[in-house]
Parts: C-alpha cells; structure tokens; sequence
C-alpha cells in the first residue's frame, strides 16, 4: 500500500491508478493471546504449528499455535493480558493480575525458552469491518509523511479485545498454570493487533470500483499485477496463505505463453537478453 499510494501521487510514477487504491482493507478480525507456563516439563514447542481448531460458533473459531523451540525474542514485545477501555484501566488490571500471582508471574517472565513454554491462542471472526489506508501525518508516524488508517463505519470498528477470546485463554492458562499475555500495544493503546492484513487493492469490474480486474492485471497499467494478500476482497477468517497462493497461480496460469529467449553463447560477453513478456512475482 505505501507504494501504490506514493507511486500514484508521482506524475513519473503511477498516477492512473485508481482512487481505490487503499480501499476494503480489513484483517480476521482477530485475537492474539500468548499463555506463558513456567510449569517445569512444559514443552509446547513440540509438533506442528496448528494442530487444531475449536469452532465457538457460526463465525468465530480458534486455534493453537505453536513456534518451535528458541523462538522467544517476542517476550520483548508482551505485556498482560488487560482488557478495559482506558490506558488507565488496562495498566491497573495488569497489576492486579500481577499482585494476585506474583510467584506465578515471575516465574513465567524469566523462563529460559519462551517458546517451549508459552501457546499463542488465535481467535478469528469471519465478522466485516474495513479501514481505509491512506498517506498522511499523525503521532503514530512520528507526524511525518506515513501510512494512516481511516476507519470506513466506525461501528464496525476492530476490537483488540473479545469476552470469548479472554474466557477461553484464561480457562487454558487455569490449566497450564500458566498467565495471560498480549502485545504491548494492545494493553497499552488498545489497537488490535492483526497477522493477515488484507485488501486495499481489490479486484472490481472498473476503475470506479476496484485496483485490478478479475485477471489480477491493474487497471489502466497492462502487464502490472497485484496478486498477494492486497488482492483479497473478503475476511476468510482463518490464514489466508493458501487463499492467496491459489490466486496467485490463477493470475499466472491466465497469462499467455511467450516465446522463450534465446540460449546465449558462454564465449559471448554481455547481458543476456530480456525476454519479452517476462513477468515478476
């Protein structure tokens, strides 16, 4: 997104572009809480990265992930769990949390592999809401030239918290023996947190309506192609990794064959020729 939108603002760069760009974008909808365990043999580092998923309901699931062992570096980035709706109420019920089981909490901060000791619960929602992205100044970027987000209803405004998501970590970290921790962020300023941005450069039958056509091929700048996660018009609700690979090989399988280029002498200095038709993705 930061590049379509400084390319389109360029006269020498993309300025056909269209004024959708930026537009629909959305996530899961999702949660991110990390249950850290100091309880001596715990070991979830073990197996694959997602083993399984708990449906809730009709639109919302979850699923344990895994990281293997020695991935810990992200314990620099947690702080307790603390839903609430001011900074205020979040930091005061981090130290509540902290006071009730300081032995449990210590412990579970200095242990020595973050990974084999801590399960990261993602719940997701296949429930809408969409942001606008957009290039501007704010105090998230330092009030210089940025990425900013506008939201599109704010009724449908991301949540960084969600009543089920914390019952089902607490009752797991009851369990475990485990604590409750979240991305700073999110106790800190409330912004929910997100691993599958999507959208901003949508398929639509037009200009007017999105960035490319149904072939992935931008409007108004034939043989340039939009195909990762940008191109995803809908909130699947789960990892979108092989949503967008299968796009991706429908966008390539849709462009025609082109003559290959011819073999090249090893004696022969120079470049070797660009073939025509060549495509980067």
């Amino acid at each position: 997104m930061p590049l379509l939108l400084q390319m389109k603002e360029l006269a020498s760069g993309l300025p056909r572009l269209s004024d959708r760009v930026g537009d629909f974008v959305r996530s899961n909808s999702e949660s991110l809480i990390a249950v850290v365990s100091p309880k001596k043999g715990t070991n979830f580092a073990k197996g694959v990265a997602i083993t399984s998923i708990l449906n809730t309901d009709e639109h919302s699931h979850m699923e344990p992930v895994r990281y293997g062992s020695g991935s810990g570096f992200f314990r620099t980035l947690l702080a307790p769990h603390s839903p609430g709706p001011t900074v205020l109420s979040r930091i005061w019920g981090g130290i509540v949390a902290f006071m009730r089981q300081p032995v449990r909490w210590l412990r579970a901060l200095f242990v020595s592999d973050m990974a084999k000791h801590s399960q990261v619960l993602l719940y997701m929602r296949t429930l809408e809401g969409t942001l606008r992205m957009r290039l501007g100044r704010e105090w998230r970027t330092g009030y210089r030239r940025g990425l900013v987000t506008q939201l599109d209803d704010p009724s449908q405004a991301p949540s960084a918290f969600m009543e089920e998501a914390t019952d089902l970590a607490e009752r797991f970290a009851d369990k475990t023996e485990g604590v409750t921790t979240t991305l700073m962020t999110e106790t800190l300023l409330g912004v929910p947190s997100t691993a599958h941005i999507l959208g901003g450069a949508c398929m639509g039958d037009s200009a007017e309506t999105g960035v490319i056509n149904t072939n992935h091929e931008v409007f108004n700048y034939p043989g340039l192609y939009v195909i990762d996660g940008s191109a995803i018009s809908a909130n699947p609700g789960v990892n979108p990794s092989l949503t967008i690979t299968t796009l991706a090989e429908r966008a390539m399988s849709l462009i025609p064959t082109k003559q290959t280029a011819p073999e090249v002498n090893p004696s022969e200095k120079g470049t070797v020729p660009f073939t025509e038709g060549l495509r980067v993705g």
